[in-house]
């Protein structure tokens, strides 16, 4: 019986250099192996915050890019997520803590669609109103600040912290309040 002999298909794939959206400076963000630059196109690449800042204190957070055009071996990508890891959004939640999620879609200003999931955690046991009370005021800051923004003010805004300051200085007369996140942020 003759063996096969076929042509390994490692070699037939070139590397495709990804790049951040010009927010991030355009900066390399990886490389992917592809046959082709259709197969690039469409594409997810998840990279760490850290990396694109170099700020170390952003190392839970991951950032998911999608490829949108190939031109030679070059990519370019637009931001699709912004997610926080759940070891650290574990360790924020402790006993004797009380937690408020939400999550508000709305329109940007410059019209794409905005997903943004807060996590409030307070510092003491809270009753059930007061975390009504928190997630309501929470949706009403949030929607005021997407639809007054366009969606790179918002990300920016998201990543350096602004908005959770805001939230935690408007949030704090309901009860004391201890950390306030954006566990995800999706960008349509």
């Amino acid at each position: 019986m003759a063996v096969q002999r076929g042509v390994d298909k490692w070699k037939l794939k070139k590397w495709f250099s990804v790049y951040a959206p010009k927010m991030f400076n355009s900066e390399l963000i990886g490389e992917i192996p592809a046959s082709s630059e259709k197969a690039v196109a469409g594409k997810n690449l998840t990279v760490g915050l850290d990396q694109l800042t170099h700020n170390p204190s952003n190392a839970f957070t991951n950032m998911v890019f999608k490829i949108t055009e190939v031109n030679g071996e070059s990519a370019s990508t637009k931001l699709v997520r912004m997610e926080l890891m759940f070891s650290y959004i574990r360790s924020l939640v402790r006993r004797y803590r009380s937690v408020a999620y939400s999550v508000v879609t709305l329109n940007s200003k410059d019209g794409k669609s905005v997903t943004v999931k807060p996590l409030i955690v307070t510092s003491i046991r809270t009753t059930r109103s007061k975390i009504v009370g928190i997630r309501k005021e929470a949706e009403q800051i949030i929607k005021e600040f997407i639809s007054s923004n366009d969606s790179d003010a918002i990300v920016s805004a998201i990543i350096e912290g602004k908005v959770q300051a805001d939230m935690a200085a408007r949030l704090k007369h309901i009860t004391q309040i201890n950390k306030v996140e954006i566990r995800k942020l999706e960008l349509g």
